[in-house]
């Protein structure tokens, strides 16, 4: 049980820094439509190429699940849904207390 309890707050940890990636990766889409930042900066496209690598393997599938709501992307909220879901099961049933 304590291997369990010493794990449960790392993969918390990575949880919690994988909603910063999706909240990160909202903003910067924000950004990039309203042409707030240039996209010919080398740096900001490869700001830009990270966040998208690291969310797009799961916004793919939700986004084929979800039906087109014209130009609305509501695939980072359900990511983050199931983020919140996947925080709270590990929480209660590793029977840890935090």
């Amino acid at each position: 049980m304590a291997v369990v309890c010493s794990i449960v707050p790392v993969i918390l940890v990575a949880l919690r820094l994988y909603f910063y990636v999706i909240i990160a990766s909202a903003i910067f889409s924000w950004l990039y439509a309203f042409n707030v930042v240039n996209p010919r900066n080398q740096v900001v496209g490869m700001i830009g190429q990270v966040l998208y690598s690291l969310t797009e393997p799961l916004y793919r599938p939700i986004r084929n699940f979800l039906p087109a709501m014209g130009g609305l992307d509501l695939s980072p909220i359900v990511v983050i849904l199931l983020l919140m879901l996947v925080q709270n099961l590990i929480t209660n049933l590793s029977g840890c207390y935090y």
